[in-house]
C-alpha cells in the first residue's frame, strides 16, 4: 500500500435502501488517487508541468459487500502493474477489515496528446508505489 484515504459514508451517496451506488467507488478510487500520486513523489502538479498527462484508459470494479450509510470507508492504493506507457492501480475499498470493492484504474502516460513511456525516474517511483 503506497496510499490511504478514508471517509464517512455520506447519505447522498446512496440509494433508497441505505447502499452505496457503485459510481461512488469510482469516486472514491478517484479521490485517493490523488493522494497515490503524491504518496509515491508524484505529485500531479509536478507531472503536469513536465508536460506529463496520466489519462484513466480502463476502470474495473469487483464487488464482495456492500457499504452502507452510516460506514466509514478506508481505501488502500497501489501499484498492481507497471508498462511501458501505462501503469495500473488497486484500490481496495474497505468498512474496517472487510473489502468491499476492488477498483482498478489503469492509467496511459500521454505527452502532446500520444501515448508516451514513462520517464525513468517516473517509471521507479511507479514500480516502488
Amino acid at each position: 500500500m503506497a496510499a490511504r484515504w478514508s471517509s464517512p459514508v455520506r447519505y447522498v451517496e446512496c440509494d433508497q435502501q441505505g447502499v452505496v451506488f457503485n459510481a461512488h467507488y469510482l469516486t472514491w478510487a478517484d479521490e485517493t488517487s490523488n493522494h497515490w500520486w503524491a504518496a509515491i513523489g508524484l505529485p500531479w502538479e509536478d507531472l503536469v508541468a513536465r508536460g506529463l498527462d496520466p489519462l484513466v484508459k480502463a476502470s474495473s470494479l469487483e464487488w464482495t459487500s456492500s457499504a452502507r450509510w452510516g460506514d466509514t470507508v478506508t481505501v488502500d492504493a497501489g501499484t498492481e502493474q507497471l508498462g511501458r506507457t501505462s501503469v495500473t492501480v488497486r484500490y481496495t475499498v474497505r468498512v474496517g477489515e472487510r473489502v468491499c470493492c476492488v477498483v482498478r484504474n489503469t492509467y496511459v502516460c500521454v505527452a502532446d496528446g500520444v501515448a508516451t513511456p514513462w520517464p525513468d525516474d517516473v517509471r521507479a517511483r511507479l514500480s516502488e508505489g
